[in-house]
């Protein structure tokens, strides 16, 4: 086992390759479990696999057909997955958050074949006209649910040769346009972001994961899911939602080395267990605001929080949006072994990345090794869009020349449609993305993710969405009202029946937004919201939602 604490290089780059590899080293070891089951061993993994494989090729499958998988995370959407790429198939995974008709629009697009779902799901799938499907399977006990014929007596599979250019998966995204495209991206593409992950944080084949994120989203899959089972690691997957409920006697029992997150999370906790602490009194926010005592604090809650987190952390990546920087410098103050990443889907995801060892305040690192980024026609400030070029990135959208014409150019670079900047040692800043950005009335760019990140770090905010109306920026924002309640008495009855009260609270509260914001950030009004914003899978605000409500009010 000596020789596998190093970097891996599958040859060829296929996920068939690592897969063969991992099954044969790693045989005995644990590989796949939810957290209160017993995992199955590596070979038990690719026994698994082969079966499977070998149902979905008796319907007569063949390399380049596509295979849908809807489900939530469990040990066999693992299996379901590994059956389809390392036999030449092409996966499509889709987002547990799909509603029906986006599920229906990605399965005749794509044109699947055949489609794992889970119990849970299988309400948005049945009844679908689907002429294309030959199969559907449960994915919980891989009974067939329906099919088009019977399927062809097969012992076993044959061989597939795989190759580093065959299109190993189509992704379709749910972005903050509201616009899904279907991310095409190949074995090298993949398994190229599997490998280099190495280089910013190496793991081996003792280390435990605990898988939450959705393992549709190709920031869990390839760095949470194929990355471990590269290195022969184990992962554990909870049967219920990720709520503190579940997850706290999860990482109790399992205590895992490697978590990945979105910085939601992170942001509740230091919201709810630092914030809210020290926001109580004028005695307690003066000694908040004391570099001595902030420190001493976060250094005694970052013990505490560790041995939430299990006590053996040694990597807390976090990734998906822009970290809170109040948030980060608690993680910093308190050692707490946090890195960041940056990417999209279109790169399959990773393109810059900083260790525990690297971080540094609210950059997402340097760019990863074998990938080049370069920022496009900056500003005077160094600002511009962000550009990469790499094997990690995607051979375009499915079936849309159009759309990827517009942002792959025709010498390979990415236009990722995200602002940045460098630092004078490479390290990367994230900016906004540009179609969020709005331009000021002096011509100046106002990037609302930064004021946002302002608005969120005040008393009582849960959220915020900074968009544009008729010339002026507009905060729209959702309180904790069960905090808020506590501060101003009968809250609901002030906000029904006393009007002036909390419209006079409201005009403070903006006032005092207003004096930690520079000059062309100033908000002009403040809407409360009493439902939570609609997001993507990486819990990001569909903003296109609410720009197009404002737009139609003009």
């Amino acid at each position: 086992m000596d020789i596998l604490h190093k970097k891996f290089e599958p040859k060829p780059l296929t996920l068939q390759s690592f897969l063969h590899h991992s099954v044969k080293h790693y045989a005995k070891l644990p590989s796949i479990s939810f957290v209160d089951d017993t995992p199955i061993t590596y070979a038990e993994l690719g026994k698994k696999i082969d079966e499977i494989a070998t149902v979905l090729l008796s319907f007569g499958l063949k390399k380049g057909d596509k295979v849908a998988l809807f489900s939530q995370n469990m040990p066999n959407w693992v299996i379901a997955y590994f059956s389809v790429v390392s036999k030449g198939l092409v996966i499509v995974p889709i987002l547990p958050d799909f509603t029906r008709e986006e599920v229906e629009n990605v399965l005749l697009h794509s044109e699947t074949k055949a489609l794992f779902v889970s119990e849970r799901l299988n309400q948005r799938v049945n009844g679908l006209e689907l002429p294309e499907m030959e199969v559907i399977i449960q994915l919980e006990d891989f009974k067939i649910l329906q099919k088009k014929s019977e399927p062809s007596e097969l012992t076993e599979t044959k061989k597939t040769k795989v190759t580093e250019d065959d299109i190993a998966a189509i992704i379709y995204t749910s972005g903050t346009t509201g616009k899904s495209k279907g991310v095409v991206l190949t074995h090298k593409n993949i398994t190229f972001v599997a490998m280099q992950s190495y280089t910013i944080q190496p793991i081996n084949h003792e280390d435990v994961f605990l898988s939450f994120l959705p393992l549709s989203h190709t920031y869990e899959n390839t760095i949470g899911l194929l990355y471990p089972i590269m290195y022969g690691a184990s992962i554990f997957y909870l049967d219920k939602p990720p709520t503190a409920a579940t997850l706290i006697p999860a990482m109790g029992k399992i205590k895992p080395t490697m978590m990945l997150s979105v910085p939601l999370i992170m942001e509740k906790i230091y919201k709810n267990q630092i914030q809210a602490k020290f926001n109580k009194n004028k005695f307690a926010r003066l000694i908040y605001k004391t570099p001595f005592f902030r420190l001493l604090i976060h250094r005694i809650a970052g013990k505490k929080l560790y041995k939430t987190f299990g006590g053996r952390l040694k990597f807390f990546g976090i990734g998906g949006a822009k970290l809170d920087s109040r948030v980060e410098r608690f993680l910093q103050e308190e050692n707490f072994p946090y890195a960041i990443g940056y990417g999209l889907t279109e790169t399959a995801p990773l393109l810059a990345g900083a260790g525990t060892h690297q971080t540094k305040l609210q950059s997402t690192g340097y760019a990863m090794k074998g990938v080049q980024l370069k920022i496009n026609e900056p500003d005077k400030k160094g600002i511009g869009e962000i550009w990469a070029k790499g094997p990690n990135v995607m051979q375009g959208y499915y079936k849309n020349p159009e759309a990827t014409a517009e942002v792959l150019t025709p010498d390979g670079w990415f236009r990722t449609g995200d602002y940045g900047k460098f630092d004078s040692k490479k390290r990367l800043y994230i900016k906004g993305r540009m179609k969020n950005t709005i331009v000021g009335p002096s011509g100046e760019n106002i990037y609302p993710e930064d004021i946002e990140s302002v608005i969120n770090n005040t008393q009582f905010v849960v959220e915020s969405l900074v968009i544009e109306e008729d010339g002026f920026l507009v905060a729209k924002v959702i309180l904790d009202i069960e905090a808020f309640e506590k501060h101003i008495e009968h809250m609901k009855h002030v906000y029904e029946e006393n009007k002036d009260k909390f419209n006079e609270w409201k005009k403070h509260f903006t006032k005092e937004l207003n004096a930690k914001l520079n000059k062309k950030s100033q908000i002009n009004r403040v809407d409360i919201i009493d439902e939570p914003f609609e997001k993507t899978a990486s819990q990001k605000i569909k903003r296109f939602l609410y720009q197009k409500k404002d737009k139609s009010k003009k």
